[in-house]
C-alpha cells in the first residue's frame, strides 16, 4: 500500500488496483482552430495542463499501472449526437461566436467526430498498445484544467469538501514521489529477469515475456526466446508425443517474430502480448490450418481465423500450434482422442483431463505462455485442475464463439487456460468483445453492484460451499483440503454464508441425465452419426448412441428448458445483491483425480463423475475459474514405498457477468497459496532462457 498527501486528509491505496484516467486529452481540445477554440474558449490553461499530464502518465506507466484514457466525440452520421446539443450554443439570441456545430468542418477535420485527425489524443498523450481508450458521446489538481479557472476549482473543491466527501484531491509532484521507488523497482526487475541466468522453464508467464523484451538492451529476443522454446516442445515429445495435433514450423514462427520485433523497435512501447506463445485447442479455427476437433470426418481448413485468435495475434502473440482433444469435445477425462492420451504433467499415470487435455498439458509442462481452448461442461477447468495451472471459463458469450465447432452450441463458450489468475485475466481483456455475428454474444454489463474500493470492507467478501452431503462423493485427500482452502478463504477475510444448493445439482443433472445431451448430435447433419461411425472413438461412438436411443421427444426438450429458466432464476438469488446473497461459491474442481487405467476400465461412469461440480456452470449462465490449492501425496507401488504428488484445485463459481468479481477473489486466494508446486515428474531438460 501507498500514501501519498492529500485534501482532505492522506490517501492510501493500492498499486494493483489502482488505474491512471486521462480524460479528453484531444486536439479538437487543445490545439488550435479545434472545438475548443472554435467556441470561444481560450487554451492557455488546458496547454498548460498537458506537460503535467505527460509526467504523471510516464510516471504512472514505469510503475505498471493500469491507464485509461477517453475521447469525446460522435459517429460520423450524428446518430449518437442528441440535438440539443447539436444547436444549444449556436441557437442561443445572444450568440455571436458559436458558429460552428459538432460535425461542422474545420481545420482538423470535422469536429469532434470519431476517425478526424482533430478527435485523437495530442502527440504528446498518445495512447500505447494495451491501454484502454474509450470513446464516448459527449482528478489531479495541477494536471487538471478547462477553459475557466474559476470552474476548475470550484469543482476540485467540492470534490474534497466535507472531509472527502466525494474524494480525494492531491498535487502532481507527491503521486510522482511516491510511484517512483516502485518504478525502479519494476525497472530493476526488468534487468535482472532478462539477465543470462532467467528463470527455469519449467512455467512461463506474461508478465516474465514482458520484462525481458521490454528492457530495451538489444534486438532478437523474440527469436532467441523460440529457439529455447521449440527445443524444450521437442525434449517434451519424448516425454509426451500427444499434445499437439499441429506444431508450428519453427521457420514460420522466427520469421514472425522477426517481423514483430521490426514492427515494435521501441519495447517499451510493445502490446501486452507482444512475443508471447500461445497454443488453440484444435476446435477453434486458426486460418489456414485444418481443424480437426479430433474427428477426420470432421475436418476442414478455414479461410479466416476465430475472432478470439484474431484479437490475440493483433496484440502480438505469437500461435505455436494447436493442442490434441477429447473427440469432438466430448469428455472430461481426456482418454477420448484417436491422437493417443496426453497425460498429467504431474503423474503420467494420471489422467491429465479433457476435453481441452492439450491445451492444458501446454501450459503445464511450460511449452507456451496461455492456451485458448473451450468449456461446455468444464473442458477449460478439469483438466486445469489435473495439471496445477489455472483455467477460466468467462460468462458464455463475453468471448465469441465463431470459428469454434460446436459441441453444445447454446452452453458453450471459450475457456483460457494459464499459469495464473492475472495471466487468464490478461487474456480476458483482450479477448472479451461483443460480437454481432455470434448469436450467443452478449455484453459485458453486470449486475449493479457497488464496489468497496477502501476501508476493512474492500478486503471482504462473502462466500459460499455445497453442503456435507454433496462434498463426501470427494476423495478423502480431496476433503481435507477443501476444508483447507475454506479456512485460508476465511482468514483471507471471507463470510461464509449458507447457499441453496439444489438449483447447482439440477442443472447439473440436466446436462447428460435430461434431453441437453442430444445437441451434441444438432450440429451435425443428420445421416453424419450413420456414416461416420467407423471413424469415432469407442466410447464418443457409444455416448452418441446413448443419445439417439433415448428419443427424446420435443415435449421432454421444452420441460428441460423451463426447468433450466427456473434452475438458473435460483441461483441468481444466491448470488443476489442482498445481505442473503454472496459473491462467490466454492467448489471443488474435480471430486477426484484417476489414473488413465481406472478410466478405461470405465469411461463413462468416471467422466461422469468428474462433472459433479462442474457440469452446472454454463446451464446455469455462470463464470468459473479453477485455481490450484494445494497438493497431496500417492502410493506409486504396492509396496508403498514409492510415493508421487498431486495437485488438488478448486473453482470459484459467479454470477452471470460478474467475472471481474470473481477473478478478483480468485486472485487473492492464489496469491495466499505458499510456494509454487513443482511436479515430480522427471522434466525433459532445465533450459534456462539465455537470449545473448
Amino acid at each position: 500500500m501507498l500514501t501519498v498527501d492529500a485534501k482532505p486528509f492522506p490517501y492510501i491505496f493500492s498499486p494493483a488496483h489502482t488505474a491512471l484516467l486521462v480524460i479528453d486529452m484531444q486536439r479538437d481540445f487543445l490545439l488550435p482552430n479545434g472545438f475548443g477554440e472554435v467556441e470561444g474558449s481560450s487554451l492557455d490553461a488546458v496547454q498548460a495542463s498537458i506537460s503535467s499530464v505527460k509526467k504523471l502518465l510516464d510516471t504512472c506507466r514505469q510503475a505498471r499501472l493500469a491507464i485509461f484514457h477517453t475521447r469525446e466525440g460522435h459517429k460520423p452520421d450524428l446518430s449518437d449526437c442528441p440535438s440539443n446539443k447539436l444547436i444549444r450554443q449556436n441557437a442561443s439570441p445572444e450568440n455571436k461566436q458559436h458558429l460552428k456545430v459538432i460535425g461542422d468542418i474545420g481545420e482538423m477535420g470535422r469536429l469532434l467526430i470519431r476517425g478526424e485527425k482533430g478527435h485523437d489524443f495530442v502527440d504528446e498523450l498518445q495512447s500505447l498498445p494495451g491501454e484502454v481508450v474509450i470513446d464516448k458521446p459527449g482528478g489531479v489538481e495541477d494536471a487538471t484544467a478547462g477553459y475557466n479557472d474559476n470552474f476548475k476549482r470550484s469543482t476540485l473543491d467540492m470534490i474534497q469538501w466535507s472531509e472527502g466527501l466525494f474524494g480525494f484531491v492531491a498535487s502532481l509532484q507527491p503521486i510522482v514521489d511516491v510511484l517512483a521507488p516502485l518504478a525502479s523497482y519494476v525497472m530493476a526487475f526488468r534487468v535482472c529477469s532478462s539477465s543470462q541466468t532467467t528463470p527455469a522453464f519449467s512455467r512461463l508467464s506474461i508478465p516474465m515475456f514482458r520484462c525481458m523484451y521490454r528492457d530495451g538492451t538489444g534486438a532478437g529476443k523474440v527469436t532467441g526466446m523460440l529457439l529455447l522454446l521449440y527445443k524444450r516442445i521437442e525434449d517434451y515429445k519424448k516425454v509426451d508425443p500427444t499434445i499437439w495435433l499441429h506444431l508450428e514450423p519453427r521457420a514460420a514462427v522466427m520469421e514472425r517474430a522477426r517481423k514483430l520485433d521490426a514492427k515494435w523497435p521501441d519495447k517499451t512501447k510493445t502490446p501486452p502480448l507482444f512475443g508471447v506463445p500461445f497454443s488453440v485447442k484444435d476446435s477453434i479455427d486458426v486460418a489456414g490450418i485444418p481443424t480437426t476437433t479430433a474427428c477426420p470426418p470432421l475436418t476442414h481448413v478455414p479461410s479466416k481465423s476465430s475472432p478470439v485468435v484474431e484479437r490475440l495475434l493483433q496484440q502480438g502473440a505469437l500461435f505455436i500450434g494447436k493442442t490434441n482433444l477429447d473427440q469432438l469435445a466430448t469428455g472430461l477425462t481426456g482418454c477420448r482422442s484417436p491422437y493417443g492420451i496426453p497425460r498429467s504433467v504431474c503423474d503420467n499415470d494420471y489422467i491429465c483431463g479433457g476435453s481441452s487435455s492439450g491445451s492444458c498439458v501446454s501450459v503445464g509442462a511450460g511449452l507456451v505462455a496461455f492456451s485458448i481452448a473451450t468449456d461446455t461442461a468444464g473442458s477449460g477447468r478439469i483438466p486445469a485442475g489435473f495439471n496445477d495451472i489455472v483455467g477460466y471459463k468467462p460468462t458464455r458469450g463475453l468471448v465469441s464463439c465463431q470459428g469454434v465447432t460446436p459441441a453444445c452450441m447454446s452452453l458453450d463458450c471459450i475457456a483460457l487456460i494459464a499459469g495464473s489468475v492475472t495471466d487468464a485475466r490478461t487474456v480476458w481483456d483482450i479477448c472479451m468483445n461483443y460480437d454481432d455475428n455470434d448469436r450467443y454474444s452478449k455484453t459485458a454489463a453486470p449486475m449493479p453492484r457497488h464496489i468497496n474500493a477502501t476501508g476493512p470492507q474492500s478486503n471482504s467478501f462473502k462466500f459460499g460451499i455445497p453442503p456435507p452431503e454433496a462434498l463426501a462423493v470427494c476423495h478423502l485427500e480431496y476433503r481435507r483440503l477443501f476444508n483447507d482452502a475454506v479456512i485460508k478463504l476465511q482468514r483471507l477475510g471471507g463470510r461464509l454464508m449458507p447457499i441453496d444448493w439444489k438449483p447447482f445439482v439440477e442443472a447439473g443433472k440436466l446436462l447428460y441425465e435430461g434431453t441437453f445431451v442430444s445437441e451434441r448430435l444438432a450440429s451435425l447433419p443428420g445421416d453424419w452419426l450413420d456414416k461416420n461411425r467407423d471413424h469415432l472413438h469407442p466410447v464418443t461412438r457409444k455416448v452418441f448412441d446413448s443419445v439417439v436411443a433415448r428419443q427424446s421427444t420435443a415435449i421432454e426438450v421444452f420441460r428441460d428448458l423451463q426447468a433450466k429458466a427456473l434452475y438458473t432464476r435460483q441461483a441468481e438469488r444466491v448470488f443476489a445483491y442482498s445481505s442473503s446473497g454472496v459473491d462467490v461459491v466454492v467448489v471443488p474442481t474435480a471430486p477426484m483425480h484417476w489414473t488413465v487405467k481406472e478410466v478405461e476400465a470405465d469411461p463413462i461412469g468416471t467422466n461422469s463423475a468428474l462433472g459433479t461440480f462442474s457440469h452446472c456452470a454454463n446451464v446455469l449462465d455462470l463464470c468459473a475459474v479453477a485455481v490450484p490449492a494445494g497438493t497431496y501425496s500417492v502410493v506409486k507401488s504396492s509396496e508403498q514405498s514409492s510415493k508421487g504428488r498431486l495437485p488438488f484445485s478448486i473453482t470459484f463459481l459467479g454470477g452471470s457477468r460478474l467475472d471481474a468479481e470473481t477473478l478478483e477473489v480468485a486472485r487473492r486466494f492464489e496469491n495466499s497459496m505458499d510456494g509454487v508446486f513443482i511436479p515430480k515428474r522427471k522434466k525433459p531438460s532445465e533450459d534456462s532462457i539465455t537470449l545473448e
